[in-house]
């Protein structure tokens, strides 16, 4: 059940980002400037910010089978409708209304902590958000081949029937989850602001992992673009960046079962140090070879990503045993802040490029990184 969970959360989240090898064909295609492009990663971020915020604490009210489920349905008709879009207006809507249904993922994830054995949920966290992460790295790399080979709208369609199948998969392996909580949708909005003030680790967690994500959604959200005007290179080489860094990926159990045994505290400053590190090095860049380049970025996003993954598994667990009764609400407000510095990344990484180019984006990524180790060194304080 832990592997399909995996592979549920993996296809889910790799929804809204499918789109970025892909703008410049979209772009084209559509005639977008490079701000109109970099709209559309940030907007599907956004729309994933307020799905969390508005849709996952309906986890703690009701079956959250029969919100997978829904949220399944809602999420093919929406990659459906944007292979379909003949606009921008068009485009930019429907990517703000998939990233809401996208939020299918983060109903699965809780799942995995909830049918944890006791003295596991660290590890069952960590391989279902490996699954995630992988499925966020991987889309790229499906999508760039896809993209180049066949089109991007057959991108939007393929992903909409492996949405569907997972759905019904779902489903059926699910058993039906008792409710944790009575309140009223009203109410269960208000008991967030109130379990945002009662816990310190949440604000600070939600900070950190904010931090890192600006420095994530910068990198790959203006990779495409970069590697184009550059070197040339087609959306497919593009997408094969995200095989380097589904190797960070790989990591996510060993870090759940680290911050099971170590604290979760540790796990994240050694994920926000790898991070700022792993960004860094591509201010050496300019003096490398251009196959030297190349290896650089690739390894720089192993790096990266093994740092953010590691960082969010333990946060992820330091927040789920915080109340386990409001998992659902709990993860809502730690992963709004997580795409709040996604969208915040897309929309900053597309401006710095067009001021000072991709060292713009480096240095965005790099101090971004580096202030969230800042606040997870404070906290530990």
């Amino acid at each position: 059940m832990t592997l399909i969970l995996a592979i549920g959360a993996g296809f889910s989240v790799a929804s809204i980002y499918y789109v970025q090898p892909i703008l410049p064909q979209i772009g084209h295609d559509l005639q977008l400037t490079l701000d109109g492009m970099g709209l559309v990663p940030t907007l599907t971020q956004i729309g994933y910010a307020l799905g969390i915020l508005l849709l996952l604490p309906l986890g703690d009210r009701y079956d959250r089978r029969k919100i997978i489920a829904v949220k399944s349905a809602a999420l093919t008709a929406m990659l459906w409708l944007c292979s379909q879009v003949t606009g921008p207006t068009a485009l930019w809507l429907s990517s703000l209304l998939l990233g809401m249904a996208a939020t299918l993922a983060q109903d699965i994830v809780p799942v995995a902590a909830i049918l944890a054995p006791a003295g596991k949920q660290g590890k069952n966290v960590g391989t279902v958000m490996t699954g995630l992460l992988i499925g966020i790295l991987l889309s790229r790399t499906v999508s760039g081949v896809v993209g180049e080979y066949i089109g991007w709208r057959a991108m939007y369609q393929l992903a909409a029937v492996s949405i569907a199948i997972i759905g019904v998969a779902l489903w059926r392996i699910l058993p039906a989850f008792a409710q944790h909580s009575a309140l009223s949708y009203p109410g269960l909005l208000r008991s967030m602001l109130q379990l945002w003030r009662s816990y310190p680790a949440l604000r600070r967690a939600a900070l950190a992992q904010g931090l890192l994500s600006v420095g994530f959604s910068a990198f790959w959200s203006t990779l495409a673009v970069m590697l184009e005007q550059h070197y040339q290179l087609g959306s497919a080489v593009a997408g094969t960046f995200g095989l380097a860094g589904a190797a960070g990926a790989l990591a996510a159990p060993l870090s759940g079962s680290l911050s099971d045994r170590f604290g979760a505290g540790k796990v994240t400053q050694l994920g926000a140090a790898l991070s700022a590190i792993s960004f860094a090095a591509l201010f050496l860049l300019p003096a490398l070879p251009l196959h030297g380049q190349l290896a650089l970025i690739a390894l720089s996003a192993v790096g990266f990503d093994l740092g953010l993954q590691s960082a969010l598994v333990s946060h992820q667990t330091l927040v789920y045993s915080l109340n386990a009764q409001a998992r659902g609400r709990l993860n809502a407000l730690l992963f709004t802040g997580v795409f709040i510095g996604m969208a915040s990344g897309s929309a900053l990484g597309a401006k710095a490029m067009s001021i000072a180019g991709w060292p713009g984006v480096t240095l965005l990524a790099t101090l971004a990184s580096v202030m969230c180790l800042i606040v997870r060194l404070r906290s530990e304080k």
